[in-house]
């Protein structure tokens, strides 16, 4: 893959030296998804792990009794599919492309095993993903927040307090 393609500036690649984002590029690629198109799904296995370089793809979940749930947007720079890392455990969201999307594709396999080997890389690598989670997570926090906002609170008044009729 072209390094040109990737921005150096975005946060998850700037600690990176030239010669291992060099290493790491050899085993990834470019992917183009048209708006509307599902990256992955809830649950299932995916083998990349990606870095967005364009575009916008919602992340939502199955909820029983209210089906498909927005839960984050993502944009150019951010990450994407961290569980291709994590020795291709199933996806925690589905992902679908809002507009024209582009990432860059890591197998993450092999850039699982280039963190082992070299673990100063590793380390930066996991340092990102862990800080990625946090703000999505904060993000998910705030959501919820707004969602429970948006409900009137239900109070039912105690029966020893209930109102009675006043004889009269």
């Amino acid at each position: 893959m072209d390094l040109t393609q990737i921005d150096r500036c975005t946060e998850f690649l700037k600690g990176i030296p030239e010669s291992s984002l060099a290493t790491i590029m050899n085993f990834a690629e470019t992917r183009a998804f048209p708006p509307g198109s599902v990256l992955f799904t809830e649950g299932s296995r995916h083998a990349d792990f990606h870095l967005v370089i364009l575009g916008h793809i919602r992340l939502e979940m199955m909820v029983p009794n209210r089906g498909r749930v927005p839960l984050l947007t993502v944009g150019s720079g951010e990450m994407l599919a961290w569980s291709a890392l994590l020795s291709q455990t199933g996806m925690t969201t589905s992902a679908m492309a809002l507009d024209h999307v582009r990432t860059a594709a890591i197998n993450g396999i092999q850039f699982q095993k280039f963190c082992e080997q070299q673990p100063d890389v590793g380390y930066y690598v996991m340092k990102q993903v862990a800080a990625a989670l946090s703000r999505r997570l904060l993000a998910t926090r705030l959501q919820l927040l707004d969602l429970f906002a948006e409900q009137e609170p239900r109070w039912e008044a105690p029966h020893a307090m209930a109102a009675t009729p006043k004889p009269g």
